[in-house]
Protein backbone atom coordinates (compact mmCIF):
# COMPACT_ATOMS: atom_id res chain seq x y z
CA UNK A 1 0.00 0.00 0.00
CA UNK A 2 1.35 3.34 -0.81
CA UNK A 3 2.22 6.12 1.82
CA UNK A 4 1.30 9.07 -0.40
CA UNK A 5 -1.89 10.52 0.82
CA UNK A 6 -4.99 10.09 -1.98
CA UNK A 7 -5.32 14.17 -1.88
CA UNK A 8 -1.38 14.24 -2.88
CA UNK A 9 -1.92 11.72 -6.10
CA UNK A 10 -4.71 13.83 -7.21
CA UNK A 11 -2.94 17.26 -6.63
CA UNK A 12 0.06 15.63 -8.89
CA UNK A 13 -1.85 14.12 -11.82
CA UNK A 14 -4.15 17.56 -11.78
CA UNK A 15 -1.28 19.57 -11.79
CA UNK A 16 0.71 17.63 -14.49
CA UNK A 17 -2.85 18.06 -16.92
CA UNK A 18 -3.52 14.17 -16.44
CA UNK A 19 -0.23 13.81 -18.61
CA UNK A 20 2.90 11.72 -18.10
CA UNK A 21 5.29 14.12 -17.45
CA UNK A 22 7.93 12.67 -19.01
CA UNK A 23 6.00 11.49 -22.12
CA UNK A 24 3.62 13.83 -22.46
CA UNK A 25 0.76 10.62 -22.88
CA UNK A 26 -2.60 11.80 -21.94
CA UNK A 27 -4.56 9.44 -19.52
CA UNK A 28 -7.71 10.52 -20.56
CA UNK A 29 -6.26 9.21 -24.38
CA UNK A 30 -5.03 6.16 -23.32
CA UNK A 31 -8.17 5.20 -20.94
CA UNK A 32 -5.60 3.99 -17.90
CA UNK A 33 -4.77 6.29 -15.15
CA UNK A 34 -1.12 7.63 -14.29
CA UNK A 35 1.11 6.57 -11.51
CA UNK A 36 3.09 8.19 -9.05
CA UNK A 37 6.65 7.99 -9.59
CA UNK A 38 9.88 9.55 -7.02
CA UNK A 39 11.62 11.30 -9.30
CA UNK A 40 14.63 10.14 -6.86
CA UNK A 41 13.64 6.55 -6.23
CA UNK A 42 12.71 5.59 -2.45
CA UNK A 43 15.74 3.28 -2.85
CA UNK A 44 18.14 5.99 -3.41
CA UNK A 45 16.69 8.19 -0.51
CA UNK A 46 13.86 10.38 -2.48
CA UNK A 47 10.62 10.92 -0.07
CA UNK A 48 7.00 11.10 -0.30
CA UNK A 49 7.51 14.61 -0.54
CA UNK A 50 5.66 16.57 -3.31
CA UNK A 51 8.74 17.91 -4.54
CA UNK A 52 10.05 14.65 -5.32
CA UNK A 53 6.71 12.91 -6.99
CA UNK A 54 5.73 13.08 -10.52
CA UNK A 55 2.90 11.77 -12.69
CA UNK A 56 4.02 8.78 -15.19
CA UNK A 57 2.44 6.45 -17.73
CA UNK A 58 2.67 3.10 -16.52
CA UNK A 59 5.66 2.72 -19.07
CA UNK A 60 8.03 5.05 -18.28
CA UNK A 61 7.93 4.87 -14.68
CA UNK A 62 8.32 0.81 -15.07
CA UNK A 63 11.07 1.65 -17.74
CA UNK A 64 12.53 4.24 -15.51
CA UNK A 65 12.38 1.83 -12.57
CA UNK A 66 14.23 2.91 -9.83
CA UNK A 67 17.60 4.57 -11.73
CA UNK A 68 17.85 8.33 -12.12
CA UNK A 69 20.82 8.28 -14.92
CA UNK A 70 22.25 7.34 -18.07
CA UNK A 71 25.19 7.02 -20.47
CA UNK A 72 24.46 10.34 -22.88
CA UNK A 73 25.35 8.66 -26.61
CA UNK A 74 26.24 11.80 -27.92
CA UNK A 75 29.03 12.50 -25.25
CA UNK A 76 29.56 8.92 -23.78
CA UNK A 77 28.77 11.04 -20.22
CA UNK A 78 26.34 10.41 -17.37
CA UNK A 79 23.63 11.83 -17.35
CA UNK A 80 20.56 12.23 -15.39
CA UNK A 81 17.22 12.17 -16.31
CA UNK A 82 14.66 15.12 -16.49
CA UNK A 83 13.40 16.46 -13.27
CA UNK A 84 9.89 17.59 -14.09
CA UNK A 85 9.85 19.74 -10.90
CA UNK A 86 13.04 21.34 -11.71
CA UNK A 87 13.37 21.38 -14.93
CA UNK A 88 10.65 22.50 -18.52
CA UNK A 89 10.14 19.55 -20.85
CA UNK A 90 10.46 22.32 -23.99
CA UNK A 91 14.08 22.43 -22.98
CA UNK A 92 15.16 19.04 -23.08
CA UNK A 93 12.98 17.58 -25.40
CA UNK A 94 11.27 18.16 -28.97
CA UNK A 95 8.74 16.61 -31.11
CA UNK A 96 9.61 15.08 -34.56
CA UNK A 97 8.25 13.04 -37.53
CA UNK A 98 4.73 14.41 -37.06
CA UNK A 99 4.97 14.76 -33.57
CA UNK A 100 5.18 10.89 -33.20
CA UNK A 101 8.08 10.94 -31.71
CA UNK A 102 10.22 12.58 -29.28
CA UNK A 103 13.81 13.38 -29.24
CA UNK A 104 16.01 14.54 -26.61
CA UNK A 105 17.42 17.68 -27.67
CA UNK A 106 20.01 18.23 -24.29
CA UNK A 107 22.29 15.04 -22.24
CA UNK A 108 19.14 14.55 -20.10
CA UNK A 109 16.73 14.32 -22.78
CA UNK A 110 18.63 11.79 -24.53
CA UNK A 111 19.24 9.87 -21.90
CA UNK A 112 15.61 9.89 -20.52
CA UNK A 113 14.23 9.52 -23.94
CA UNK A 114 16.71 5.75 -24.67
CA UNK A 115 15.66 4.95 -20.73
CA UNK A 116 12.08 5.36 -20.56
CA UNK A 117 11.47 4.07 -24.06
CA UNK A 118 9.79 7.24 -25.20
CA UNK A 119 9.66 6.19 -28.56
CA UNK A 120 8.72 2.62 -28.96
CA UNK A 121 6.72 1.56 -31.64
CA UNK A 122 3.27 1.15 -29.82
CA UNK A 123 3.39 4.85 -28.35
CA UNK A 124 4.59 6.24 -32.05
CA UNK A 125 1.95 4.29 -34.02
CA UNK A 126 -0.96 6.01 -31.78
CA UNK A 127 0.82 9.72 -31.71
CA UNK A 128 0.54 9.40 -35.12
CA UNK A 129 -3.76 8.49 -35.02
CA UNK A 130 -3.43 11.87 -32.40
CA UNK A 131 -2.32 13.73 -34.58
CA UNK A 132 -4.45 12.99 -37.25
CA UNK A 133 -7.37 14.10 -34.57
CA UNK A 134 -5.68 16.84 -33.72
CA UNK A 135 -5.74 15.84 -30.48
CA UNK A 136 -1.56 15.82 -30.39
CA UNK A 137 1.15 17.09 -29.60
CA UNK A 138 0.08 18.75 -26.57
CA UNK A 139 2.73 21.33 -26.66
Amino acid sequence: MSSIPKAIRQQVISEAEHRCEYCLTSSRLIGMPLVIDHILPKSLGGSDERENLAASCYRCNEFKGARIQGIDPVTDELAMFFNPRKQLWVEHFAWINGATQVVGITATGRVTVIALRINNEYIVATRGIWAMRGWHPPY
